[in-house]
């Protein structure tokens, strides 16, 4: 086996694993504070963000943690727009009902 190869899968398994601890740790806490449709989600996007990223996919290093403040940022949108629109339903509802 060449040397150059077996440093390269190994690094490349580093990545993977490295990439599995990141995405566990925010699934498991995004459904302990959001519960688990949110984590779904979440999964979705944090996993849309990792192709984002501009390394190359067998780079000896990537930024996994970027990758889990960019899908934070879309949960938080998807969190606050959904309070939004529940506050701006129980509104309508309050001026419906004093018509």
């Amino acid at each position: 086996m060449n040397t150059k190869e077996s440093f390269s899968d190994l690094t490349y398994a580093d990545q993977v694993h490295m990439a599995e601890g990141e995405l566990s740790a925010f699934i498991r806490a995004v459904t302990e504070l959001f519960g688990p449709e949110q984590a779904k989600f979440s999964a979705e996007d944090w996993l849309d963000e990792s192709e984002l990223i501009d390394s190359p996919p067998r780079s000896t290093s990537r930024d996994w943690r970027a990758v889990t403040v960019a899908a934070s940022a879309r949960l938080a949108n998807r969190v606050n727009a959904g309070a939004h629109d529940r506050s701006f339903a129980a509104v309508r509802d309050v001026i419906n009902s004093s018509r």
